[in-house]
C-alpha cells in the first residue's frame, strides 16, 4: 500500500492527529493515513527524534505541554507503555558511542538502560548489521527510519536482566564476529573491571571475545557500587564512556589499565 500524500505533509498530521487523540496504535494511523504499517513505524521514529511526538510500543502518545518546546522527546525504550526520558548524561554517553561507528559496521549491543542510550543514535549511520539479546532494543531497531539488519539472540528469558541468556545465547554469538560491543556495567571496579550481582555473564562475556573493540557505556555512579562478580576484566575492554562524575584519579587508574576512558558532555555545557 502506499500513501498519496508526501512525507511531510503526511508527518504534520500524524503530529495534529496524536495531538487530538492521544495515544494512537500504529495499525490504526496506517489505516486513516492510507499506508503501510512500517511507513507509520519510520514516520514515528523520525518524529519521535524531532521531539514532536514520543513513541511507545505498538504506536505513540503526545508530547506533554511541559515537554512540548524542549525538543528533547525521547522514544520509550521499555517495552511497556511507560514514558521514559534519557537523561541528558546519559543520552550523552550514547552520541558519544554512536560516533565512534562507521556505515556498514557489524554491532551487538547488550542488554540495559545504558547501553540503549546508543540506540537513537544508530539512525545517522547507514547499513549496520545489528545483534541484540534484549526484546526492547530489536523491537526499535525494526522501527526505525534507518531499520538496520537486525540479528535476534535466542536461549532462555532471563527475567532480572530483560534479555535472552544461556548456553545457546553465547552459542550463537560466539559464532558471529563484530566490530564494536556495547557492554554496560551494573558496577565498576577501578582496579577490576566491570561488575555484577548477576552470574548470568557468559552472554556477555561472549559478546566482548567476538568484538574487535569492546566499548563500556556507565554511568559514573557505578563506579560506587561494589559488587562480587567480575564480569569483563579491563584488559577486555577498549574504551569505557561515562559522565562527568568520575574523578580524575579514577580515570588515571582506569587508563593506566590500558583503557580509553571518554568522558561525555551533554549539549549546551
Amino acid at each position: 500500500m502506499k500513501s498519496s500524500k508526501p512525507v511531510e505533509q503526511r508527518r504534520q498530521q500524524i503530529v495534529a492527529w496524536v495531538k487530538k487523540q492521544g495515544q494512537s496504535q500504529v495499525e490504526d494511523l496506517a489505516v486513516r493515513f492510507a499506508t503501510s504499517e512500517v511507513t507509520i513505524r519510520k514516520d514515528l521514529a523520525a518524529l519521535s527524534q524531532q521531539g514532536l511526538l514520543i513513541r511507545q510500543f505498538g504506536g505513540a502518545v503526545p508530547v506533554p505541554a511541559t515537554a512540548s518546546h524542549s525538543g528533547t522527546a525521547q522514544l520509550s525504550i521499555n517495552e511497556a507503555n511507560v514514558n521514559h526520558a534519557i537523561s541528558p548524561a546519559i543520552n550523552a554517553i550514547g552520541k558519544c558511542a554512536a560516533s565512534l561507528i562507521k556505515p556498514g559496521s557489524k554491532l551487538v549491543i547488550d542488554c540495559g538502560s545504558t547501553t540503549a542510550s546508543v540506540l537513537p543514535h544508530l539512525a545517522q549511520v547507514d547499513d549496520l548489521v545489528v545483534m541484540t539479546n534484549t526484546l526492547s532494543t530489536a523491537n526499535y531497531l525494526t522501527q526505525s527510519e534507518k531499520e538496520p539488519t537486525v540479528l535476534m539472540v535466542g536461549g532462555t528469558w532471563d527475567t532480572q536482566s530483560q534479555s535472552f541468556q544461556g548456553a545457546m545465547a553465547e552459542q550463537l554469538v560466539s559464532a558471529y564476529s563484530f566490530d564494536i560491543a556495547f557492554i554496560g556495567a551494573a558496577g565498576i571496579d577501578v582496579n577490576r573491571g566491570t561488575t555484577t550481582f548477576n552470574e548470568l555473564i557468559g552472554v556477555t562475556r561472549a559478546m566482548a571475545a567476538a568484538a574487535g573493540k569492546v566499548v563500556v557505556l556507565a554511568s559514573s555512579k557505578k563506579l560506587t557500587h561494589k559488587m562480587p562478580n567480575l564480569e569483563l576484566s579491563w584488559k577486555s575492554i577498549s574504551v569505557l564512556i561515562t559522565d562527568e562524575g568520575i574523578s580524575d584519579e579514577d580515570k588515571l587508574n582506569i587508563e593506566n589499565q590500558g583503557v580509553t576512558v571518554i568522558v561525555a558532555v551533554p549539549a549546551g555545557e
